[in-house]
């Protein structure tokens, strides 16, 4: 793993995530460092139960720390799906959507992405062989830093969030922020 890209990965989910949050508009749930609780509660007792008191709840997302937070994103996500594997940006870019929006959308924003890109992939939100073979011919065909693929992904992540407050308006309140996500 590299640990210089994680770290720039990091730090870019930090500008976009920070301290204690609780919005009932939210799915997730409370959140600290853009650590869910539903996510917390995917990852079991063992790493869960940030204050050991036996449960995963909002005590424990308001007990977590900022290294906690970090060594969940470089095990739970970062090293989970391999995103060490991909070219520079479009790791921190697959990584940032993922915390936000789940590791299969942040897959399919990607793989739609390739498609806009000529290469016909289908979008099943899992980051396998195909999806990372599409991500290697076109950096190929373009080289670092893919600018044509990184265009179509914040393109296509902005669709994805526009979307879900058209499907929901009291997600509204959190578009302005997901595009500015989506964008950077």
């Amino acid at each position: 793993m590299t640990a210089d890209l994680f770290d720039q990965a990091i730090q870019t989910v930090l500008l976009h995530e920070g301290g204690f949050v609780k919005n009932p508009a939210d799915p997730g749930g409370a959140t600290h460092w853009g650590i869910s609780l539903r996510f917390l509660r995917t990852q079991g007792l063992a790493l869960g139960d940030v204050d050991g008191d036996g449960d995963i709840d909002e005590d424990d997302i308001r007990a977590l720390t900022r290294d906690q937070a970090v060594a969940l994103y470089r095990t739970a996500i970062w090293g989970r799906y391999g995103y060490d594997e991909l070219p520079g940006v479009v790791a921190i870019k697959t990584f940032d959507l993922c915390v936000n929006a789940g590791p299969a959308q942040a897959h399919r924003i990607l793989q739609r992405a390739c498609h806009a890109n000529g290469y016909v992939l289908k979008d099943d939100g899992v980051l396998g062989p195909k999806t990372r073979t599409a991500v290697d011919l076109l950096r190929d065909r373009w080289g670092a830093p893919v600018a044509p693929l990184m265009a179509a992904m914040r393109s296509e992540a902005a669709g994805f969030y526009r979307g879900l407050v058209a499907a929901d308006a009291e997600l509204s309140q959190f578009l302005a922020g997901w595009l500015n996500r989506a964008y950077s």
